[in-house]
């Protein structure tokens, strides 16, 4: 089998920004959420690689994902391709995968997750980052890239997030700075 022969990466709209009110954007989603929040406990362990990202997702409780992705950086809504291998033993492919490519960074967050449609909420405590809020408009047969990116920028006004509080790029990227300076 090719890799032609897989399916088709998934794919979403993603915004994301810091969040003065942790607990005001948490009434705000719990008011217009549709399910939710599902309470998580994440460890993303980021992998040297030659394009995009690959990060192994470890879940309190649930099985691991290797999760493959590419996505400009930008101060705006902006398209994510992705793909979700679920894993058996992260341990043993976290071993495999550092010996190979080697680790490039680790992100521990407690995440909150609301759905509002389509659209995921993150309400995000990052360890040595802060608290932050994140959207995906997970895009199907009846959300198009325009669809999702316009029901991004309609939550970002409910929210009241300010153009100084977007963040313009991965978790990852912020803890590597933030651990630089």
């Amino acid at each position: 089998m090719s890799v032609s022969d897989t399916k088709p990466p998934h794919r979403n709209i993603e915004f994301k920004a810091r969040l003065t009110s942790l607990a005001a954007a948490r009434e705000i989603a719990a008011s217009i959420a549709t399910s939710g929040p599902e309470q998580q406990h994440q460890i993303d362990t980021y992998f040297v690689c030659a394009q995009g990202r690959l990060k192994l997702r470890e879940i309190a409780g649930q099985t691991a994902q290797l999760v493959s992705y590419a996505r400009p950086d930008g101060a705006h809504p902006r398209a994510s391709d992705y793909r979700l291998v679920p894993v058996a033993d992260a341990a043993a492919l976290k071993a495999a995968l550092a010996d190979a490519l080697g680790v490039q960074i680790v992100v521990e967050k407690h995440r909150e997750i609301f759905l509002h449609h389509n659209v995921r909420i993150h309400l995000d405590e990052v360890l040595g980052l802060g608290d932050f809020l994140e959207f995906e408009a997970v895009l199907d047969g009846d959300h198009d890239d325009a669809t999702g990116q316009s029901q991004v920028e309609h939550l970002a006004a409910r929210f009241g997030i300010a153009a100084s509080d977007v963040v313009a790029c991965s978790y990852s990227d912020l803890l590597k700075t933030s651990q630089s300076a």
